[in-house]
This record gives structure tokens, sequence and C-alpha cells, in this order.
């Protein structure tokens, strides 16, 4: 639940969907956008998860736990700016599974969601499974919508207040979580 919950938060304040709604209308082929995103979606969170099972056992019950302290910052305070415009992958020729699979992974590779991924995974080593699976849930709860809706879709939202709110409540989150870790609460 708590990687669903933080993918849900960090995908809604990101330029994944922003991308993945460039694909949906430059494809119009909602149905291989999708099987796609879940696939590169699948293979960033696991990736992630990979990470934090890699590293749990090396690290201190505190230290975990300020892990993904700091993982909420990280993915709160990125929140707080101005989204840049991914990149169209307007010359990209490799039809629209392909270039939605890797424009997905490429975006993906080492954002806030695969962090907080490996980070819920190093406190939990033994849900890895269910982290990869609640992340890849939480990013399309956010993902499928925009790929339908289209950029135009997209865009219509009211971007800087959601991404301001999510920003305070993952920093909140992650103020709690770290000051926990550090036993001054």
């Amino acid at each position: 639940m708590a990687a669903f919950v933080g993918a849900l938060l960090c995908q809604a304040s990101d330029r994944t969907a922003w991308l993945a709604a460039i694909m949906g209308d430059r494809y119009q082929k909602p149905g291989i956008i999708i099987v796609a995103a879940i696939i590169a979606l699948s293979a960033g969170n696991a990736l992630g998860a990979v990470a934090g099972s890699l590293m749990a056992p090396i690290m201190t019950p505190n230290a975990r736990a300020l892990f993904l302290a700091m993982a909420l910052v990280s993915a709160g305070s990125s929140g707080l700016f101005a989204m840049k415009s991914p990149d169209r992958m307007s010359r990209w020729r490799i039809g629209a599974f392909a270039t939605t699979l890797v424009a997905l992974l490429a975006i993906g590779v080492g954002d806030r969601t695969q962090f907080l991924t490996a980070a819920v995974t190093a406190r939990s080593p033994l849900v890895a499974p269910f982290a990869v699976i609640g992340a890849t849930l939480g990013s399309l709860a956010v993902i499928i919508p925009a790929i339908l809706a289209g950029e135009r879709g997209y865009q219509s939202l009211p971007h800087r207040p959601i991404r301001f709110a999510i920003g305070l409540v993952l920093i909140l989150t992650g103020l709690v979580f770290g000051v926990s870790a550090l036993r001054l609460m």
C-alpha cells in the first residue's frame, strides 16, 4: 500500500504522465500504449525493488527508515518545481509500442517513483514483489487516464496546485519519518 500511494502521488506530479499523454495523442492506439506503459513501469519499479533488496541487508533499521524519509523528501521537493516538457520523441519511427516502451523506460530510470520503491523495499525486503505491484498500479492509476485523455486533456488539469500540494504532503511525511528514524520523536 505504501508503494501504491507513493507512486500515485509521485506520478500525479511527474512528467511520465505527460509523456504518456503525448504518446496517446501521437499514436491513437491506447491499448498498445497502455501495454507498453505497464511493461515499462513494471520494469522500472522492479529495478527499484531489486536495488532496495540489495541495500537492505547492509543497513540498520534506522538507516532504512531514514532512507525512506530521504526518498519522500526528495520526491516532494522535486514536486515543488515546474515541470519541463518531456521530449516528444517525434523523430522516433519505431512504432507505437516500441517508442512508448523505450520513452517511458528512459524517463523513468532514476526517477522519484523508482527511488521511493527502492526505499519501501529496503524498509521491508520481504515485500519486494508487493512493492513492485503496488508502485506499478499506483503509477498506472495516473498514466492510464493521461493516455486516454491525451495531452490536451492532461494539460487542462491545474498542475501547479496539484504539484505543490503533493510536494508538501510528501515532504511532511518524509520529515516525520526522518525525525522518527533519528529518534528525535
